[in-house]
């Protein structure tokens, strides 16, 4: 591999010049004394700028390392000894542009912005409830491994066990990108701790992702069409349990789309997320129809139980995971429970949406 190839090939994938130049345009428009008058939208424009410079750092670090490869090259002319470091620095490179690569299929229009991940607990019992929990930890324990800030907006506990639905925002670069092919049906195969008879239960926890849109965001929502119900949020117990309802609810009623908070200390604050929530989970809605107009991507996409699940999770009789529209697989259950493993299932959709295979 020549330096002059690594450079070819970031350059034209990556339009080099025009991201550098918009970089210099939101650096300026950040330097605006009325930059921060909206919050939200501000955030947005600053995710946009780290997800831009997550790009362009490793292009210049390319443009560096490709210049010093070619000196290297030369003096491995005259000293063959040198090969194998000129063989190690070019695998090191090569790894740095398949990465760039990757990060050129977060090309969606709202791949840039913020994740807002909701888990629900489905067909299984306590089980499923227990395995939605175990997912809203996996989750979150990738987002912090990535250094993605988290927020539990929603929790809703299970008596028994676990939870029947949570809903997270992850706020980062390119977080939305990266995980909305986790919209699914998620199945657990595993010895049930909570069958007496030891017996094998199969369990299933949907999760839907939306994008944390704007104001600027044009979504079409009536408030007539918005039942809006108030509750009292959970609490810890004691002196902590809220004695107002102070949580919301929001269910679009031409949709069926719910969107709830309970995070925030008034309900004034819970009703403003959940609006926001439920523009995001409408501008989802019509991304779906986006792309199925360009492929039949969800038109028979399944929401529960056996055969519509994307991913399959097993601790017995053996462990491993294995998604069912890429094929990719790890061995080890726990890696991709505790977050360490789950990028490569990540990374491994984004390789298969951009090969034009149509979804499941």
């Amino acid at each position: 591999m020549r330096s002059e190839h690594v450079w070819f090939n970031s350059e034209t994938l990556f339009d080099y010049a025009a991201k550098r130049q918009e970089i210099s345009d939101i650096e300026n428009d950040m330097g605006r004394p009325d930059f921060w008058n909206n919050s939200d939208a501000a955030q947005q424009i600053v995710s946009k700028l780290k997800g831009l410079k997550n790009v362009v750092g490793p292009m210049d670090e390319l443009t560096q390392a490709s210049g010093d490869l070619n000196a290297l090259i030369e003096m491995a002319d005259d000293d063959p000894a040198m090969a194998t470091e000129v063989g190690d620095e070019v695998a090191r490179l090569e790894a740095v542009l398949a990465k760039l690569e990757l990060k050129a299929l977060l090309d969606g229009p709202n791949d840039s912005a913020g994740a807002l991940l909701t888990i629900n607990a489905r067909d299984g019992g306590t089980d499923a409830n227990d395995w939605a929990e175990m997912m809203l930890r996996m989750y979150t324990a990738w987002a912090n491994q990535n250094d993605f800030k988290v927020e539990l907006l929603d929790r809703s506990d299970n008596e028994e066990a676990g939870i029947n639905s949570a809903t997270l925002a992850i706020r980062g670069p390119m977080a939305y990108g990266y995980l909305k092919g986790e919209e699914g049906i998620h199945r657990l195969v595993r010895i049930s701790p909570f069958n007496s008879e030891g017996k094998r239960q199969t369990s299933f926890a949907a999760v839907d992702v939306a994008p944390e849109v704007d104001d600027s965001f044009e979504v079409d929502i009536e408030e007539k069409d918005v039942r809006e119900d108030r509750y009292r949020a959970s609490g810890a117990g004691g002196q902590h349990v809220n004695k107002t309802d102070s949580a919301v609810r929001l269910t679009h009623l031409p949709t069926g789309i719910v969107a709830a908070c309970q995070s925030e200390r008034s309900q004034h604050q819970n009703r403003a997320t959940a609006w926001k929530m439920l523009r995001a989970r409408l501008a989802r809605v019509e991304e779906e129809r986006r792309e199925a107009e360009q492929a039949d991507k969800y038109a028979a996409k399944a929401r529960t139980g056996f055969g519509s699940q994307i991913r399959n999770y097993f601790l017995h009789p053996d462990q491993r995971i294995k998604d069912v529209r890429t094929g990719h697989y790890v061995g080890n259950f726990h890696s991709v429970l505790d977050g360490s493993e789950l990028q490569g299932f990540l990374d491994a959709f984004l390789q298969y949406r951009a090969s034009g295979v149509t979804a499941e």
